[in-house]
């Protein structure tokens, strides 16, 4: 199911065509970035509510790291880029009729007030310019619960200043992103009425470390001895964010 072309539009917020591209897929090759969208989306799935008629929308989603996911659990999934070539990674299922595609506006989505069950948005808020804008949006279309990830800065991620070259030459396709405290994350979703009911630190050791080690098995043992010594509880990054309306 697809919505008529928009290419004569521009959106003030366009990160989700970079995050929708083929070259940043290419980050999460390999059986390292199997395993890092394995332990996102286990991670994801232990938040969401039942699925049974249960509606998503996923903002900025089309890099596809979740939609078949969130399919094969029964929910309904619409997905929200900010062009139409932010399709091109779940084509496959749109073909299949099995989730919605819209172009639409970012920090205005083009939904009624309280229209999805959950709204998630992954791989966004940290690239986005007016993130404030689009958690007002975010917490608008939802009508239950909104699931985001961001970049801790009680985190290795302190040091990205430093370590932005070394980490571009590893991955290639790096971007400056903003890191967050998580207090003004919530600050700004509780002005919407919306409270933190979960949270899940991915990993304490850097990403870009995981990359070059090429070796997930050693990789999830030493992500759970920092689990087990509480160091993932603190510093872990990027986190997951479970936030539910107040009163539902």
């Amino acid at each position: 199911m697809h919505t008529p072309p928009y290419d004569s539009l521009t959106f003030p917020e366009t990160a989700d065509i970079e995050t929708s591209s083929e070259d940043y897929a290419r980050r999460f090759s390999g059986a390292v970035g199997a395993w890092f969208l394995r332990v996102q989306e286990q991670a994801t799935l232990r938040m969401l509510p039942p699925a049974s008629g249960t509606t998503i929308l996923d903002v900025g989603g089309g890099h596809g790291q979740l939609t078949e996911a969130f399919l094969r659990q029964g929910y309904v999934v619409t997905v929200l880029g900010s062009a139409e070539v932010c399709q091109q990674r779940i084509r496959h299922l749109l073909d299949d009729q099995r989730c919605t595609f819209r172009v639409g506006n970012l920090i205005k989505l083009p939904y009624p007030d309280r229209a999805f069950d959950v709204v998630v948005s992954y791989r966004l808020l940290p690239h986005v310019t007016q993130w404030q804008a689009l958690v007002a949006e975010l917490t608008r279309v939802a009508r239950q619960v909104v699931l985001v990830d961001y970049p801790t800065l009680y985190s290795v991620n302190v040091m990205t200043p430093l370590l932005f070259r070394f980490k571009k030459r590893l991955e290639g396709n790096t971007r400056p992103y903003t890191l967050f405290k998580e207090r003004d994350l919530l600050a700004v979703f509780q002005r919407h009425g919306f409270q933190r009911t979960q949270r899940y630190a991915e990993f304490f050791l850097p990403m870009a470390l995981h990359r070059m080690l090429k070796a997930p098995k050693l990789s999830s043992a030493a992500e759970q001895l920092c689990r087990l010594c509480g160091l993932s509880l603190v510093f872990g990054s990027p986190v997951v964010l479970r936030l539910e309306r107040e009163g539902e």
